[in-house]
């Protein structure tokens, strides 16, 4: 799930959606998801507009990547919507998307410490999608800063250098991210 904040109408909002182009003539769109869980655009599924609106689901076409909202039904009145975006609180993804074990959602993983044994390489600034992968961009914390190492780093999200992460204790444990840090 993307954690994207651009232009939201607060800050409390996820960007999970942009409206594309108007397809056929009833008011289609295309819909260009911003997060992994495409359950969420049910029908009567309400979302918040980059311009504080709300605009509700009547039919979201997963294979075509087509969605229709309530209102918008020639193209006349959706071409109004083209490139906006579509956002959601984190309280509705929790109710509409549901994670399978060892799962989380990327907005409860910013701001978790990232611990490399006893030491603390810094917090989770962001996640970034770069092709198939997950990265943790990582602001470094001070200490390891005033040392020289970069402010920020990148490190995947795959097993082989995330351990285990507890979102409660709020901590990831990775191996070899200081490496990383230090090659950056």
């Amino acid at each position: 799930m993307s954690n994207r904040f651009r232009n939201p109408p607060t800050t409390n909002l996820l960007h999970v959606a942009t409206l594309g182009r108007v397809i056929g003539l009833k008011g289609d769109m295309r819909l260009n998801l911003h997060t992994d869980f495409p359950e969420q655009f049910a029908k009567n599924a309400v979302f918040t507009t980059d311009n504080g609106k709300e605009v509700k689901i009547q039919n979201y076409n997963p294979e075509r990547e087509l969605v229709h909202l309530v209102g918008y039904d020639t193209p006349e009145a959706a071409k109004v919507l083209t490139n906006t975006k579509l956002f959601t609180t984190p309280e509705a993804t929790r109710e509409h998307c549901n994670l399978g074990d060892g799962e989380f959602f990327w907005f409860d993983m910013i701001g978790l410490d990232v611990m490399e044994g006893e030491v603390c390489l810094g917090k989770v600034e962001e996640i970034e999608r770069i092709g198939p992968l997950d990265y943790l961009l990582v602001t470094t914390a001070s200490a390891l800063v005033d040392k020289g190492l970069a402010a920020t780093f990148l490190i995947p999200y795959i097993d082989h250098f995330v351990q285990h992460s507890d979102v409660k204790a709020k901590v990831i444990h990775v191996i070899g991210g200081l490496d990383l840090l230090e090659a950056s």
